[in-house]
């Protein structure tokens, strides 16, 4: 596979390799780019190979990669930071999500970095001015937030700081389009970005019908994965609601906004109850052991990648 970004000139760091940054690792390497790849943590460096190889192959069988073994090439895993960086002109920061965490890397990033590079942090809510203000080169840093896995969700999230050079932005916002993600542009930091924010409002709903009895954790997922889930699959919110009334999305506005307020008013905000947390915990054991996790993420990501083939074979792809 040549890949869109083929004849692009970017060498790609990859730091922090868990499974957030092996997606992003797999996402460059399948376009044609130079991928380096770096975690501390030796065993996790170990599993990046044998975890690409898997994935590539899974995605090939469906028509999502033409040529395994030269995606596979492309991954080199180095046992250092500066290894990962010699050459960069684009980095994948994916490291644990902790302020002070995300500041050390940073920081390690700066004093190793080619000035013209580009920094994104896979921060799934952290604003980028929490953890790069003390940078020298820190408008080059940026928030590129993906959905786990990134190289069978396209969708990734790009959020300048109060002091990213709109260059900067502009250049992670063409890669990603070159490399087949699908760029989402937010022109000011708020925490959780859009992707969190919706999914925290739908997630703190849940858990209030959940913990007021209304219905079990299995029947408010149902409710999403073959109801709400399938048209969101492939459309958004606002153009599902424009195809919901007569007259589109301000006829529906008229016809049921009244009531999605009286039940946004009839909710107080407030933290997960621990109780309902753990009876929720027993509920979710109860239909999977924890010893199955693992196994149901792969079965996951097998669904995904299926998903993904459809899409692309019925022009519902980027």
């Amino acid at each position: 596979m040549t890949g869109p970004a083929a004849s692009a000139p970017h060498v790609i760091a990859i730091v922090g390799a868990g499974l957030v940054g092996s997606g992003w690792a797999l996402v460059f390497a399948r376009a044609g780019l130079r991928v380096q790849v770096y975690d501390p943590v030796a065993e996790v460096r170990a599993r990046i190979l044998p975890w690409a190889r898997e994935s590539a192959g899974a995605m090939a069988a469906v028509g999502l990669i033409d040529d395994v073994k030269a995606v596979l090439a492309r991954l080199h895993v180095v046992d250092t930071l500066e290894a990962a960086l010699d050459g960069a002109t684009y980095v994948q920061e994916s490291v644990f999500e902790r302020v002070e965490v995300k500041t050390d890397i940073c920081r390690a990033i700066d004093a190793l970095m080619a000035p013209h590079a580009i920094v994104g942090s896979s921060s799934s809510g952290i604003p980028a001015s929490r953890f790069t203000e003390g940078c020298t080169h820190r408008g080059r840093f940026l928030i590129a937030h993906p959905v786990n896995p990134p190289h069978l969700a396209p969708v990734v999230e790009l959020v300048p700081a109060p002091w990213t050079d709109a260059e900067a932005l502009e250049g992670a916002r063409a890669l990603m389009h070159a490399v087949g993600q699908v760029p989402v542009m937010l022109t000011r930091e708020i925490d959780g970005f859009i992707l969190n924010r919706l999914q925290g409002a739908l997630l703190n709903e849940a858990w209030a019908l959940y913990d007021e009895g209304y219905a079990s954790l299995a029947d408010i997922d149902a409710t999403i994965a073959h109801g709400l889930g399938l048209r969101w699959a492939f459309m958004g919110p606002f153009e599902t609601i424009d195809l919901n009334a007569p007259g589109g999305i301000v006829d529906y506005a008229a016809r049921l906004g009244g009531m999605y307020h009286a039940m946004a008013q009839s909710r107080t905000p407030r933290a997960w109850p621990e109780e309902t947390i753990r009876r929720a915990g027993e509920e979710r054991r109860s239909a999977l052991p924890e010893a199955g996790l693992t196994a149901r993420r792969a079965w996951r990501d097998q669904a995904l990648t299926g998903l993904a083939a459809f899409k692309k074979a019925s022009g519902l792809a980027p």
